[in-house]
């Protein structure tokens, strides 16, 4: 191993950006651990490098299962320079018309599973005072969409944790970066999607028309799996990278835009938001 090249630990690498992230790390002679779910693609995973390629299966639900691979990998392969928190999916439907357990389900992987992996290699990123931690998030985590509120609301909390964890441990030489793709040639809206019935024919007006134009969409999307995983090898080696990893010019309009509708808010609504702090006192002695 040269006195470059990392090693990675990467959730969900049997397809999507997860497994664009790992191929582009391995091509450029890093050593990638990657997780998946099934014993055929852990693998397959593993044959893209038979000598820098090592795959666990690994349900991220499992909160013990994430830190035992954790302090194996560490031990059996080597200190985690680089984790990616890459695992997720979709789920769509209208905010009413998802049931609970379903909400519950999508918040099991796309904010705790991705939580317990973070969790567990922080003790020893902080000991060495280094390392990257990334997650994907989406640009659905800092603007919000019809259709899709509890995904959109995994990633909201998922981006809430990794900008408070960024703040705790830049002390320790570590990085933390949300990344935030837009509309990639993934599976994400095709098989990965999970979609609720449809049961409150009122949203047919809103819903249908989107849920039309995303499967049309799938597969002809702007973004290139191999042109993102590019971006982040490449602010892996910048100095101070960013905390916000945008990826996408639909991304940069769509968060641009939700971003531009809060500050809409605070500019409107700023006097009543002053309004309700006690009044100053006059400190001026008479």
């Amino acid at each position: 191993m040269t006195h470059t090249a990392k090693r990675f630990l990467i959730t969900g690498v049997s397809s999507g950006l997860g497994r664009a992230f790992a191929a582009a790390a391995l091509d450029a002679g890093h050593t990638v651990v990657g997780t998946v779910r099934k014993q055929a693609d852990a693998e397959a995973f593993v044959g893209l490098h038979p000598e820098h390629a090592h795959a666990r299966v690994l349900d991220v639900t499992d909160d013990e299962a994430v830190f035992a691979v954790v302090g194996e990998v560490e031990k059996a392969v080597g200190p985690i320079d680089v984790l990616i928190a890459n695992a997720g999916y979709g789920l769509e439907g209208t905010f009413e018309e998802t049931s609970l357990a379903d909400l519950r389900a999508q918040f099991d992987v796309n904010v705790f599973g991705a939580a317990a992996t973070v969790q567990a290699v922080l003790p020893f990123m902080r000991r060495r005072r280094r390392g990257h931690i990334l997650a994907v998030t989406s640009m659905g985590g800092l603007a919000g969409f019809p259709g899709v509120s509890a995904y959109c609301g995994s990633k909201y909390a998922l981006e809430g944790i990794l900008e408070a964890v960024g703040k705790e441990v830049a002390a320790f030489g570590i990085h933390v970066i949300a990344v935030e793709p837009g509309s990639f040639r993934t599976d994400w809206a095709g098989r990965s999607m999970i979609r609720a019935p449809r049961s409150v024919p009122d949203y047919d007006g809103l819903f249908e028309p989107l849920r039309a134009a995303r499967q049309q969409a799938s597969g002809r999307q702007l973004g290139d799996p191999a042109r993102a995983a590019a971006a982040v090898l490449h602010i892996l080696g910048t100095p101070n990278p960013p905390a916000h990893l945008v990826l996408g010019s639909d991304a940069l309009r769509v968060i641009r835009a939700g971003r531009d509708a809060v500050d809409s808010d605070l500019n409107t609504w700023e006097d009543l938001a002053r309004s309700t702090d006690f009044p100053q006192e006059d400190d001026t002695s008479a």
